[in-house]
């Protein structure tokens, strides 16, 4: 597999309707919000984890795309495979990395081999089984609402019960947090001098843009409504340092309220309040300013 070579940044646009897209447990599982501006939040945490369980299903969690950060994983057990690999010798204290620079590195990057999420988005591996750290190529942003929000708070009954002397009680009530529509936007950025040194490649990246596509796909709950993935803008620089300051290029990228054919204003606009509130993909449009790109960066849309 060939090395990332080129350094990227990106913008992922995604929708909710009808759901909680990321809840937050100390509010009671609300939907994280920002509670200055009323925009929601998504955690780049909870982006990375719809992630790495596509790539968990599309690859049955086989090398070299298993994932180190799945459900009930017990950590130290990948690590040990790893020194079983290096060093089948090797007996009692696992705690410290090897003493022979060549050692250490031969095991963290056995990890990075074996498990995609370790070369992709990096794990700090110094537990009671040491096998190093490794600082990922992929990093992103937490994503953010387009506007604001406006959680309800949906009631919901029970019709059964769990024990027999309960059989004649009142059903029980409960709550439901949704978000009646949301469009989300989340920066990333893949560090190609990073990428060197985990392995990622330009295959791993295919599997990151297809993850995005179909991540929610895989990800369908009663509590999470219907939520897509709807526009993926990234910029491709010629080099592995960049041609252009990220934030620069995310300001090309620019989201507008729609109403009928001829009605736009940019998001944040004064006048928006006056207009009903979005409940559609179709009430926004998305625009890219494409004129003078900067020298040596592309822009494209792998979706």
């Amino acid at each position: 597999m060939t090395t990332l070579t080129n350094r990227y940044d990106f913008v992922l646009f995604f929708d909710v309707e009808n759901g909680n897209p990321n809840g937050d447990p100390d509010a009671g599982n609300l939907p994280r919000m920002d509670p200055e501006t009323s925009q929601g939040l998504v955690s780049d945490v909870c982006l990375k984890r719809k992630v790495r369980n596509y790539v968990l299903a599309k690859y049955d969690n086989t090398p070299p795309h298993r994932i180190y950060f799945t459900e009930r994983a017990v950590l130290n057990d990948a690590h040990q495979e790893a020194w079983h690999a290096v060093e089948p010798d090797k007996k009692g204290d696992y705690s410290k990395l090897p003493k022979d620079e060549g050692k250490a590195r031969e095991l963290t990057a056995w990890m990075c081999a074996n498990f995609w999420d370790i070369r992709t988005f990096g794990a700090v591996m110094t537990t009671k089984v040491n096998a190093g750290q490794v600082r990922g190529p992929v990093q992103m942003t937490f994503a953010r609402s387009a506007e604001r929000i406006m959680p309800l708070e949906v009631s919901i009954t029970r019709s059964s019960v769990t024990n027999e002397a309960d059989r004649d009680k009142e059903r029980t009530m409960g709550r439901k947090h949704i978000v009646p529509y949301g469009l989300y936007r989340a920066h990333g950025f893949i560090n190609a001098k990073l990428a060197a040194q985990t392995g990622f490649s330009e295959d791993d990246l295919g599997t990151l843009w297809t993850a995005f596509r179909d991540m929610f796909d895989l990800d369908r709950s009663a509590a999470r409504g219907l939520m897509a993935a709807r526009r993926l803008i990234a910029f491709k620089h010629d080099s592995a340092l960049g041609n252009a300051q990220a934030h620069r290029l995310f300001e090309r990228v620019s989201v507008h309220r729609v109403r009928g054919d001829d009605d736009a204003l940019p998001v944040g606009d004064g006048r928006l309040h006056n207009w009903p509130p979005a409940r559609a993909f179709a009430d926004y449009r998305i625009d890219v300013d494409k004129a003078d790109l900067p020298q040596g960066v592309t822009l494209y849309e792998p979706f």
